[in-house]
């Protein structure tokens, strides 16, 4: 029997859920604590009140479902190398800070990537193994 598969998801998978094929994803999931803070800035980035509401949903499904993994000292330590790979790549680590946060995250936690938005880490794949949905 195989090892069940493990992974984190980035914050356009968990916004995305309900609209592709859940099957693709690995048996464990975590999110990042980043990924909740980009959930918990989403009501308050749009003026609709039924987006708002809907953003405001998302978030709190992620937040009972999953335990976040938290951005800690090596997930720091890892981010020099991610930042250093972003810039060498000519790609803007300022505009993409919580990608590379979250980068960082699965980085440190040796956990693969799964993203529906590969090009935000197309710089990374020696540092973080990227799973494309």
């Amino acid at each position: 029997m195989a090892e069940p598969s493990r992974g984190l998801l980035d914050t356009s998978v968990v916004i995305d859920h309900d609209i592709f094929d859940t099957a693709l994803l690995p048996d464990e999931s975590a999110i990042s604590a980043v990924t909740l803070a980009e959930l918990a800035a989403g009501p308050h980035a749009t003026r609709s009140e039924q987006e708002r509401a809907r953003r405001q949903d998302r978030l709190q499904w992620a937040a009972a479902t999953w335990d976040a993994l938290p951005f800690d000292a090596e997930a720091a330590r890892l981010y020099g190398r991610i930042f250093a790979a972003t810039k060498a790549a000519g790609q803007s680590s300022r505009a993409r800070l919580a990608d590379l946060l979250i980068a960082s995250t699965a980085a440190a936690s040796g956990l693969p990537l799964y993203t529906r938005n590969p090009s935000d880490f197309a710089a990374l794949k020696r540092l973080v193994k990227v799973i494309v949905l």
